[in-house]
């Protein structure tokens, strides 16, 4: 099975680059990025899980009903992308269930930083997906983390997927920069061994990041984003249904483990 899943927050990145993006263009940005990801999941008729901050689904509030509608699972992205507190575990997933009616019971902290299981577990959450089973300097080193799912304090770990044996990842970053042939291998030969594939992808992505005085971001992040990024994902479907790989939220993923 292929869990696609987004992380769907305030576009704050800009900062980290010394840039900076008022709030409003940061929600403005993340909706646009995700219209084009509905459109797309529509058209291939594909079901997928959206990680949101609360701020954004308060400020999104259209977007998150068509999440919702189209049969789509909201998870928890925290409250704030780029504050966190430990109250903040349990009051996203209330807000987050007050906005949209259904039963949030997953997690994924901001940029897959480490958060204790316990509380995740004392928040009332089922999943955890914030873990990147690989080294990516500067960020985190979990080569000593499980590849595949397992359990923690009495929390379902699932983490980002990786390739068998190297560890190479599979997230939004490789998508962009490796060869589409190259990357494509990797989700096959990943698949075959685990039997299913849980990669991750941003709003922002699908809108056009190849603007220096903008953003300031380095290439390997800006570039095959905005249409490149909507053309280039929209084949990786393709393939996907091609190979008759099946799609699934975490929610319908987990009552088959």
């Amino acid at each position: 099975m292929v869990l696609l899943s987004f992380d769907i927050e305030e576009f704050d990145m800009p900062f980290e680059y010394g840039k900076e993006i008022s709030f409003e263009d940061q929600i403005q940005i993340s909706i646009t990025g995700t219209v084009a990801i509905l459109d797309l999941l529509a058209k291939h008729n594909v079901k997928a899980t959206f990680f949101s901050t609360a701020i954004f689904a308060i400020h999104a509030k259209d977007v998150i009903d068509r999440i919702i509608n189209e049969g789509h699972e909201i998870a928890s992205h925290n409250y704030h992308h780029s504050q966190f507190e430990i109250a903040h575990l349990k009051e996203s997933k209330e807000k987050l269930e007050a906005l949209t009616g259904t039963e949030v019971i997953g997690f994924r902290m901001p940029r897959m930083f480490p958060v204790d299981e316990k509380e995740i577990y004392n928040a009332g959450y089922t999943y955890n997906s914030s873990i990147n089973p690989t080294y990516l300097p500067g960020r985190y080193n979990n080569f000593n983390k499980p590849r595949r799912y397992f359990y923690q304090q009495k929390v379902l770990q699932i983490p980002a997927s990786v390739s068998p044996l190297i560890r190479f990842p599979l997230f939004w970053l490789s998508f962009h920069n490796l060869p589409l042939r190259i990357y494509l291998f990797l989700v096959q030969w990943t698949l075959k061994k685990d039997k299913y594939l849980n990669i991750y992808f941003h709003p922002w992505e699908f809108t056009n990041l190849n603007q220096p005085e903008k953003f300031n971001f380095p290439k390997y992040v800006s570039k095959n984003s905005g249409e490149q990024m909507i053309e280039r994902f929209d084949q990786l479907i393709s393939w996907m249904k091609e190979k008759k790989y099946t799609f699934g939220t975490f929610k319908t993923f987990i009552k088959t483990i």
